[in-house]
């Protein structure tokens, strides 16, 4: 198995992802001077209990954010210090605080801090937690930046779970105190593992919809986390959805890809934005589409590729053409390497002939086309008919 980093998340084969959360990156951070401060994540973990917990990191930008202005896909990050590190019992209301005398160190090769590379990818040690059934893990960090500029690679679509940031070195504290609500700045590990055998481990890669972009914040209601919950926990879902992602983002090979390369099963949900502000023709974007298969195959050859239809995005003109266009081959005839075709576009979708449009009452508001719970629930439900129907 080719793994390009030599530190991938397959390098831990007996942990599994413990999260439907996505904490891809698709922004970078970008300060006038040097800082430090605290971040701290609230995520709801597939299962709780004596939990032995391990954290994987890659120092890069995923996906670009709109057109590369700010940030580009695969652009590596600049060099930080992680100050501390904890993971604690972050309760049944997540709400800045952690249980009083729960936090645990996350060290690094023993240490409780380590100084980040541009573009490094490294492991945590494991840290062993009790965790309460219904209770949030609380992961916090301390970062201090190095030099003015850009430095860690973050996500800065709108927050799906709850984050908390405050001034200075505070992740020893047990209270909200200094602490504010984050918003549009989820600053996490990318992999968040926990000792586990799974039988399978399906990774998600897709765009903000695979993300769950604009569903209720601590609901994990997008069809993601659905499916896993439906799944079960003896198969492995690493969600790599990343707003404002594109096919072309992936196609480039870098750490966005190596990420998916990491499953024995790899759902592709991508084409809305590569249709819409990255202004692909619908030739181009099969194209990246099968450079993407063909290169995890490459890596992998016994990895499964299901692809998706591109979702309905209400595209009109043009964009709607390319989008029938690519739908109707990758119903048809997919790219070579596609083990199986998932068509979620049907069920998003209006009836004929205003199927390019998604059904008002899945859109998260009327001015919107992310889909909502609602709709999660519907490509989930749709989802776990069709992937245990025989292949």
């Amino acid at each position: 198995m080719d793994n390009k980093d030599n530190n991938g998340v397959l390098s831990q084969a007996d942990y599994s992802s413990a999260t439907a959360l996505s904490t891809a990156a698709n922004f970078i951070m970008n300060a006038a001077e040097p800082f430090t401060h605290t971040y701290r994540t609230y995520v709801r973990l597939r299962e709780n209990g004596g939990l032995t917990l391990k954290f994987w990191h890659s120092n890069h930008v995923d996906s670009t954010w709109d057109l590369g202005q700010e940030a580009s896909g695969s652009e590596p990050g600049g060099e930080w210090v992680i100050e501390a590190a904890y993971i604690a019992d972050g309760g049944l209301v997540p709400d800045g605080s952690v249980t009083p005398g729960t936090q645990i160190p996350v060290t690094f090769g023993g240490q409780g801090s380590r100084q980040v590379a541009s573009g490094e990818c490294f492991w945590s040690d494991e840290a062993e937690l009790e965790l309460p059934e219904g209770h949030y893990l609380a992961f916090t960090w301390t970062i201090r930046t190095l030099a003015a500029g850009k430095s860690f690679p973050y996500n800065v679509e709108g927050m799906l779970v709850s984050g908390f940031d405050a001034p200075g070195n505070l992740a020893g504290s047990e209270t909200a105190e200094k602490f504010s609500e984050s918003d549009k700045l989820l600053v996490a590990p990318s992999y968040i593992g926990y000792k586990k055998q799974a039988a399978k481990k399906l990774v998600f890669l897709g765009d903000s919809i695979t993300q769950g972009v604009r569903t209720e914040k601590d609901a994990y209601s997008y069809w993601a986390a659905r499916i896993a919950e439906g799944l079960g926990t003896e198969y492995g879902l690493w969600n790599i959805g990343s707003g404002w992602g594109r096919a072309y983002d992936v196609a480039g090979d870098g750490p966005w890809l190596n990420k998916a390369k990491q499953g024995d099963e790899i759902l592709m949900v991508l084409g809305v934005n590569d249709l819409d502000i990255g202004k692909r023709t619908a030739e181009e974007l099969l194209g990246d589409l099968a450079g993407i298969i063909s290169k995890i195959k490459e890596s992998n050859p016994a990895a499964k590729i299901i692809l998706s239809t591109v979702p309905p995005f209400n595209f009109a003109e043009e964009r709607e053409t390319y989008w029938r266009t690519v739908n109707a081959a990758i119903r048809s005839n997919p790219p070579a390497g596609v083990d199986r075709v998932f068509d979620i576009a049907a069920v998003l979708s209006e009836p004929a002939p205003e199927e390019h449009r998604i059904r008002p009452e899945y859109m998260s508001n009327e001015f919107d086309p992310h889909p909502n719970g609602h709709a999660g629930k519907a490509v989930a439900d749709a989802f776990l008919a069709w992937y245990r129907q025989p292949e």
